[in-house]
Protein backbone atom coordinates (compact mmCIF):
# COMPACT_ATOMS: atom_id res chain seq x y z
CA UNK A 1 0.00 0.00 0.00
CA UNK A 2 1.42 3.35 -1.01
CA UNK A 3 1.74 5.83 1.82
CA UNK A 4 0.03 9.24 1.54
CA UNK A 5 -3.23 11.09 1.97
CA UNK A 6 -5.74 10.65 -0.82
CA UNK A 7 -8.70 12.89 -1.54
CA UNK A 8 -11.99 11.36 -2.64
CA UNK A 9 -14.47 13.36 -4.72
CA UNK A 10 -18.16 12.84 -5.48
CA UNK A 11 -19.12 15.16 -8.34
CA UNK A 12 -22.68 16.44 -8.50
CA UNK A 13 -24.41 19.09 -10.58
CA UNK A 14 -24.83 21.49 -7.64
CA UNK A 15 -22.40 20.19 -5.01
CA UNK A 16 -19.15 18.27 -4.75
CA UNK A 17 -18.47 16.05 -1.75
CA UNK A 18 -14.90 15.69 -0.52
CA UNK A 19 -13.32 13.06 1.72
CA UNK A 20 -9.72 12.32 2.69
CA UNK A 21 -7.77 9.36 3.93
CA UNK A 22 -5.23 9.09 6.70
CA UNK A 23 -1.58 8.93 5.53
CA UNK A 24 -1.53 5.13 5.84
CA UNK A 25 -4.54 4.77 3.54
CA UNK A 26 -6.62 2.87 6.08
CA UNK A 27 -9.66 5.05 6.65
CA UNK A 28 -11.63 7.62 4.66
CA UNK A 29 -13.30 10.50 6.53
CA UNK A 30 -15.54 13.36 5.34
CA UNK A 31 -13.99 16.77 4.72
CA UNK A 32 -16.68 19.08 3.33
CA UNK A 33 -19.31 19.70 0.68
CA UNK A 34 -18.41 22.38 -1.84
CA UNK A 35 -20.61 24.41 -4.16
CA UNK A 36 -19.88 23.14 -7.66
CA UNK A 37 -18.80 26.58 -8.89
CA UNK A 38 -16.02 26.74 -6.25
CA UNK A 39 -15.02 23.09 -6.23
CA UNK A 40 -12.07 23.04 -8.62
CA UNK A 41 -10.19 25.90 -6.95
CA UNK A 42 -10.97 24.55 -3.48
CA UNK A 43 -9.78 21.05 -4.44
CA UNK A 44 -6.49 22.51 -5.67
CA UNK A 45 -6.06 24.17 -2.26
CA UNK A 46 -7.10 21.04 -0.35
CA UNK A 47 -4.67 18.95 -2.38
CA UNK A 48 -1.84 21.26 -1.33
CA UNK A 49 -3.04 21.57 2.29
CA UNK A 50 -3.14 17.80 2.77
CA UNK A 51 -0.07 17.17 0.57
CA UNK A 52 -2.23 14.67 -1.30
CA UNK A 53 -0.73 11.65 -3.00
CA UNK A 54 -3.62 11.57 -5.48
CA UNK A 55 -7.24 12.55 -6.01
CA UNK A 56 -9.87 9.87 -6.58
CA UNK A 57 -12.95 11.05 -8.53
CA UNK A 58 -16.04 8.86 -8.61
CA UNK A 59 -17.26 7.90 -12.07
CA UNK A 60 -21.03 7.27 -12.08
CA UNK A 61 -21.53 4.44 -14.54
CA UNK A 62 -25.01 2.97 -15.08
CA UNK A 63 -25.86 -0.42 -13.59
CA UNK A 64 -25.52 -1.86 -17.11
CA UNK A 65 -21.97 -0.56 -17.28
CA UNK A 66 -22.71 2.19 -19.78
CA UNK A 67 -22.01 5.91 -19.67
CA UNK A 68 -24.65 8.48 -18.74
CA UNK A 69 -24.77 12.28 -18.77
CA UNK A 70 -23.41 12.19 -15.22
CA UNK A 71 -20.52 10.00 -16.38
CA UNK A 72 -19.51 12.59 -18.97
CA UNK A 73 -19.85 15.38 -16.41
CA UNK A 74 -17.61 13.58 -13.88
CA UNK A 75 -15.03 12.83 -16.59
CA UNK A 76 -14.99 16.48 -17.70
CA UNK A 77 -14.62 17.59 -14.07
CA UNK A 78 -11.73 15.14 -13.51
CA UNK A 79 -9.92 16.27 -16.68
CA UNK A 80 -10.30 19.92 -15.71
CA UNK A 81 -9.05 19.16 -12.19
CA UNK A 82 -6.11 17.21 -13.60
CA UNK A 83 -4.99 20.31 -15.49
CA UNK A 84 -4.91 22.33 -12.25
CA UNK A 85 -3.12 19.96 -9.85
CA UNK A 86 0.31 18.37 -9.87
CA UNK A 87 -0.82 15.02 -8.44
CA UNK A 88 -2.47 12.12 -10.24
CA UNK A 89 -6.24 12.27 -10.67
CA UNK A 90 -7.88 8.86 -10.96
CA UNK A 91 -11.41 7.90 -12.03
CA UNK A 92 -13.04 4.98 -10.20
CA UNK A 93 -16.39 3.29 -10.72
CA UNK A 94 -18.81 4.62 -8.12
CA UNK A 95 -21.97 2.70 -8.92
CA UNK A 96 -24.46 2.89 -6.05
CA UNK A 97 -22.26 5.07 -3.81
CA UNK A 98 -25.07 7.62 -3.30
CA UNK A 99 -27.59 4.87 -2.58
CA UNK A 100 -25.16 3.29 -0.09
CA UNK A 101 -24.56 6.68 1.53
CA UNK A 102 -28.31 7.29 1.89
CA UNK A 103 -28.81 3.86 3.45
CA UNK A 104 -25.89 4.42 5.83
CA UNK A 105 -27.21 7.81 6.92
CA UNK A 106 -30.77 6.52 7.34
CA UNK A 107 -29.66 3.53 9.39
CA UNK A 108 -27.59 5.91 11.52
CA UNK A 109 -30.69 7.94 12.32
CA UNK A 110 -30.04 10.99 10.12
CA UNK A 111 -33.33 12.57 9.05
CA UNK A 112 -33.99 12.64 5.32
CA UNK A 113 -34.09 16.45 5.14
CA UNK A 114 -30.68 16.68 6.87
CA UNK A 115 -29.15 14.07 4.58
CA UNK A 116 -28.98 16.54 1.67
CA UNK A 117 -26.40 18.57 3.58
CA UNK A 118 -24.01 15.65 4.03
CA UNK A 119 -24.90 13.05 1.39
CA UNK A 120 -22.16 14.24 -0.99
CA UNK A 121 -19.50 13.91 1.72
CA UNK A 122 -20.80 10.46 2.67
CA UNK A 123 -20.66 9.40 -1.00
CA UNK A 124 -17.09 10.70 -1.28
CA UNK A 125 -16.16 8.66 1.81
CA UNK A 126 -17.64 5.50 0.25
CA UNK A 127 -15.85 6.11 -3.06
CA UNK A 128 -12.52 6.70 -1.34
CA UNK A 129 -12.84 3.83 1.16
CA UNK A 130 -13.69 1.41 -1.65
CA UNK A 131 -10.60 2.60 -3.54
CA UNK A 132 -8.37 2.20 -0.46
CA UNK A 133 -9.71 -1.30 0.16
CA UNK A 134 -9.20 -2.24 -3.49
CA UNK A 135 -5.59 -1.03 -3.45
CA UNK A 136 -4.93 -2.95 -0.24
CA UNK A 137 -6.38 -6.15 -1.82
CA UNK A 138 -4.68 -5.89 -5.20
CA UNK A 139 -1.54 -3.86 -4.54
CA UNK A 140 -2.40 -1.65 -7.54
CA UNK A 141 -3.65 1.92 -7.62
CA UNK A 142 -7.41 1.95 -8.25
CA UNK A 143 -9.23 3.09 -11.37
CA UNK A 144 -7.82 4.84 -14.39
CA UNK A 145 -5.41 7.74 -14.20
CA UNK A 146 -6.54 10.92 -15.96
CA UNK A 147 -3.20 12.70 -15.94
CA UNK A 148 0.43 11.82 -15.46
CA UNK A 149 0.88 13.96 -12.31
CA UNK A 150 4.14 15.77 -11.80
Amino acid sequence: MRRGVRLGVDVGKARVGVARSDPDGLLAVPVETLPRAEALDKLVALSADYDALEIIVGLPISLRGTDTASTADARDFAFELAQKVSVPVRLVDERLSTVSAQQMLSSGGTEARKQRQIIDQASAVIILQHSLDQERRTGAAPGAQVNEGE
